[in-house]
């Protein structure tokens, strides 16, 4: 995972994202509330579905809405800000996930990575969400037991996983700068 000057980064939306509103972002994702982008990006297009499909259900978009937004920042880092890595998908990056997908699981590490303006690791897409849910549901036994955590972790790595950079901070959010958006169609 790179974190470095010039990265570009992609979000996909049901809409153009010119300037990240972290009012807008939802609390219970992967690394928590913030504006999440991808090195992907096919991975911001198979998300601009998602999020279209979110839109239509909480009556912010018309559901005849066909289209989505990725919209691409150039990455501007500042030494001021707290950044944590994840470089792997190992037992550390699934207790953080879990951490933060279900409230009350492992508060001691939501607690700890609260304290980062942007939190990077690989991201659960369509493919692997669900073995995640199950590993925080408890169908691999106790969520934390090194036998559940084994276990999920053998189900995840032989997918290709993209990665994620959450943005968590008005500070860190100030280190994007806008690029351009690109309309994309949903294929029908």
């Amino acid at each position: 995972m790179e974190f470095k000057d010039g990265l570009i980064l992609y979000h996909g939306s049901y809409c153009k994202v010119c300037e990240p509103d972290l009012a807008q972002c939802a609390r219970r994702k992967d690394f928590g509330k913030g504006f999440y982008l991808t090195t992907s990006k096919e991975q911001a297009e198979s998300f601009v579905k998602t999020s279209i499909i979110k839109a239509v259900a909480t009556g912010r978009i018309q559901e005849s809405q066909d289209y989505g937004y990725i919209s691409v920042f150039k990455l501007t880092p500042s030494q001021k800000l707290a950044v944590h890595i994840y470089e792997d998908a190992n037992v550390d990056w699934l207790h953080c996930i879990a951490a933060y997908r279900k409230k009350k699981l492992f508060n001691e590490i939501e607690k700890q990575m609260d304290q980062y303006d942007i939190i990077a690791g690989k991201i659960a897409d369509d493919a692997t969400n669900a073995t995640l849910t199950a590993y925080i549901g408890g169908a691999y036994g106790v969520v934390g037991s090194r036998e559940a955590d084994d276990f999920c972790i053998r189900q995840l790595l032989p997918n290709k996983l993209k990665d994620q950079y959450c943005f968590k901070t008005v500070e860190a959010i100030k280190c994007l700068e806008f690029v351009e958006d690109e309309k994309i169609w949903l294929k029908k």
